[in-house]
């Protein structure tokens, strides 16, 4: 035992909990929220770093199925200079010929499966697993609503994930692809999060391209990293008009820097200097907002994913927005409510 602390870990806690970031909001009126909105946010996106190089997508359809009575298709698409993704669509059997409907970018969280159990796919027991565990197959159930819903696989999961199938590039040892992926975009003067939303905004370019997409009526939704990469997703194109953030909210100082739960893909230089978790999904206001937290999570745990809601609530009251708040509070574990994102979708995406 030593007389003094001789810990890292021990200091970056401490560290933390003498933090405060330099735009928490601490306003209460219209006027405080929008001076404090105009000069984070672009400080707050500038932490993304370079944005990659855009290219056309150069869409294939590799197949198109039945599949739980909607119609189902897989593309290959261009999203970078060096890199593609396989972009999957989901659209209600029922659409009318001519007919346009609201779309919804649905983002997968981690995982082995990526897209595929968000998108439906229960083809075997262990997607069927993830999809009971976690209720994790939202867009093929948006899909069943009514809603066009699309996804792609952010680098590191899924197909795009450079240990599985097709890759089988087993260099990285037992080291996570995801803060790998970090050096090497930090490298290059990116992130990863910069490069997930690049991809992420060439598959919902791509998604325009279809007749039954209503450009003007997008939304987007994601459960864990799903959530973080909703949340930037949000941010940085405003063509989303609603926005569910699901099991992604909490404190930075405890899920980040106490509990170690956090990697390469949600985060950014400097983030937590200028901001805590609540204060960025507050700068979504006034668009509108559902939050899903589970009561028995234990990725995110209830107690500070409330106290961060608190204060996300906070700052829509501010904004004028109190009303495009909404909480789905579920008796679950770390999964999708499902409670209120039809209803909420319909109301401000419009819907069949």
């Amino acid at each position: 035992m030593s007389f003094r602390n001789l810990s890292p870990q021990r200091m970056f806690e401490r560290m933390a909990a003498e933090h405060v970031p330099a735009f928490r909001f601490e306003g209460s009126s219209r006027g405080d929220f929008a001076a404090w909105k105009e000069e984070a946010l672009p400080r707050v996106l500038a932490t993304l770093g370079d944005w990659p190089e855009t290219v056309p997508p150069n869409g294939e359809l590799m197949a198109e199925w039945e599949h739980d009575g909607l119609r189902k298709q897989r593309w290959l698409i261009d999203v970078g200079k060096y890199i593609s993704a396989a972009f999957l669509i989901n659209i209600p059997e029922d659409l009318g010929e001519g007919e346009s409907r609201p779309a919804i970018l649905c983002c997968h969280g981690h995982g082995g499966y990526g897209k595929e159990p968000v998108m439906g796919n229960d083809s075997s027991p262990e997607m069927r697993d993830e999809i009971a565990r976690h209720r994790s197959n939202y867009g093929h159930e948006m899909a069943k609503k009514g809603f066009v819903t699309f996804a792609i696989d952010w680098i590191g999961f899924g197909e795009r994930n450079d240990s599985q199938k097709p890759n089988f590039r087993n260099i990285n040892g037992a080291r996570d692809w995801c803060n790998l992926y970090y050096l090497h975009a930090t490298m290059l003067g990116m992130t990863s999060l910069s490069i997930n939303v690049a991809h992420g905004k060439a598959a919902t370019d791509f998604a325009l391209s279809f007749p039954c997409v209503d450009g003007g009526r997008l939304g987007v939704m994601g459960l864990s990293g799903g959530g973080t990469m909703t949340l930037w997703m949000a941010l940085c194109d405003e063509r989303f008009k609603a926005i569910e953030i699901i099991c992604y909210s909490d404190l930075w100082e405890h899920f980040g820097i106490r509990h170690i739960n956090y990697c390469g893909m949600q985060v950014a230089p400097g983030l937590y200097k200028l901001v805590d978790l609540p204060d960025a999904q507050g700068l979504l206001a006034p668009r509108p907002l559902l939050i899903d937290i589970g009561a028995y999570d234990s990725c995110f745990r209830v107690d500070t994913a409330m106290a961060c809601y608190r204060q996300v609530e906070r700052i829509y009251r501010a904004a004028g927005a109190e009303d495009e708040l909404e909480l789905d509070l579920h008796p679950g574990e770390h999964g999708w409510g499902g409670n209120k994102s039809d209803a909420f979708f319909r109301k401000y995406l419009g819907g069949e």
